[in-house]
């Protein structure tokens, strides 16, 4: 993958053709940015050339279903407005295998971003599909009203993969409801209201965690209630750089100016995920975390993207930072792609729920027990944190070797298989290439490569595949 961006790059001066492009809405929220001409005859020998994946023993089913113009027709005529898609002209992936995905052409892709970083162990991958299949056939729901094995054994073995006292589970949905239940938690357990996030950050789209998110491409002009946005500790755009202290003060500055002096919490990515794979300064978790619980409050981390591995590194993202929260949040790798998000307390605050009914109607389904549950077993058997490390680290150098090489990227960052690639017009000055990050993002799909988007301004390639990708996937050769 690498090295066909570094071919694309090198062959493309952006001059080339005259890409005419659309941007009244914003580049984050339409990454299907429209223009008449993306590329130009001088590219077309490439084209065809890197066209090539790496070998995959695998056929596609035949597809006869609807094709993709009907399809986005139904769509425009029954879902939300809402609603975006990928790529100036969408596509109807209609099979997957690992870390592959197939079109009704039949054509393979080479998955960089894993249904925004949700299938964990690959696409259908055959034991979680299995334990998925089996349970399906026996009983496909029973609430917490019911006793069954698999939400027992599925919670058990999550808790075993927690440090610390982080030992009672609650099965959600998604990510937003992990999340707006750590928020509950944190008021409830604390007396306070008041919550503290980070600027860049995306903690979901309800109602209440839209309030957390501070970003504001996915923000309505709602009331969001005693949330607290502070410096965001970037150390590529951040206005301390990677002075984990500085950062740390404006948190304690924010509470003694901004508060009562009392907070209910603290929640963050240690990658931010949507916000373009940005890495919080090295140690700063570990005296935020300090100021916040003197202040009454608990600290949630948000392992929606950074969990089970994917950081190789470590299991847990906030692991990197020496930090162990009051809650964590989890949901996307968890299911490999099930509806399926958890929340990881302390008895202590776990207790708090217990002054009223709390209660999810598919928290804890059979089928999602049992495939989350699959998931765990899958990610240890084929060692998938060490792969994230190898491939990953593999895939970060040949990305920096591009770096060094092309003034456009502007950073290169990341942990395992959880990758950004910032694209800049000016290194000096780190102006963001929205138009060119849209061209090479088009460029890319026809190539067969399908990355994601984030920032604020929609110019950082996030690389998030399943965590099967290989070296081979990665791109092991350069001229």
């Amino acid at each position: 993958m690498a090295m066909m961006l570094q071919r694309k790059l090198l062959r493309r001066t952006f001059g080339e053709g005259k890409a005419i492009l659309n941007f009244n809405s914003n580049p984050l929220l339409s990454p299907c940015t429209s223009f008449s001409t993306v590329t130009s005859a001088a590219a077309t020998p490439f084209h065809n050339a890197l066209r090539q994946l790496p070998p995959f023993d695998y056929q596609p089913k035949p597809y006869n279903g609807p094709s993709a113009d009907q399809i986005l027709e139904k769509r425009k005529k029954f879902l939300g407005p809402s609603l975006f898609y990928y790529y100036q002209k969408p596509l109807n992936i209609v099979e997957g295998k690992m870390q592959y995905l197939y079109d009704e052409n039949g054509r393979r892709y080479l998955d960089a971003f894993a249904g925004i970083v949700t299938v964990s162990c690959g696409h259908c991958h055959p034991e979680v599909l299995n334990a998925i299949t089996e349970q399906n056939k026996l009983l496909q729901h029973a609430t917490t009203i019911y006793l069954h094995h698999a939400i027992a054994d599925f919670a058990e073995a999550l808790a075993s993969k927690m440090p610390g006292n982080l030992k009672v589970v609650y099965f959600v949905n998604s990510g937003s409801e992990a999340n707006e239940l750590a928020m509950l938690m944190a008021r409830l357990y604390s007396g306070n209201l008041g919550m503290i996030s980070l600027r860049n950050a995306y903690h979901g789209g309800s109602s209440s965690t839209i309030g957390l998110t501070a970003l504001n491409t996915w923000k309505y002009p709602i009331p969001e209630g005693e949330i607290h946005h502070v410096i965001n500790p970037d150390p590529f755009r951040g206005v301390f750089g990677s002075d984990a202290t500085r950062y740390a003060k404006d948190v304690q500055d924010h509470i003694e100016y901004g508060t009562s002096g009392k907070v209910a919490g603290f929640i963050a990515e240690t990658i931010q995920g949507v916000g373009g794979a940005v890495e919080l300064a090295p140690g700063y978790l570990k005296q935020v975390y300090d100021i916040v619980r003197k202040a009454g409050g608990v600290c949630i981390a948000d392992e929606v993207q950074t969990g089970f591995g994917r950081t190789g590194s470590h299991y847990w993202g906030f692991e990197t930072q020496g930090v162990i929260p009051d809650i964590v949040t989890m949901a996307k790798g968890i299911g490999n792609g099930l509806p399926l998000g958890a929340v990881v307390t302390t008895p202590e605050i776990a207790n708090v729920m217990a002054q009223k009914i709390q209660f999810n109607t598919f928290g804890g389904n059979p089928v999602c027990s049992a495939g989350g549950l699959a998931v765990l077993r899958v990610i240890d058997k084929e060692k998938r944190q060490a792969h994230c490390a190898d491939v990953g680290s593999h895939l970060i150098g040949r990305l920096r070797s591009l770096q060094d090489k092309h003034d456009i990227i502007g950073d290169v960052r990341g942990r395992g298989l959880m990758v950004g690639v910032e694209l800049v017009t000016d290194r000096k000055e780190k102006t963001p290439a929205k138009e060119k990050t849209a061209i090479l993002f088009e460029n890319m799909r026809e190539l067969g490569v399908l990355l994601g988007k984030g920032g604020l301004h929609g110019n950082v390639f996030r690389i998030k595949p399943p965590m099967c990708f290989t070296k081979d996937d990665a791109g092991t050769s350069f001229s």
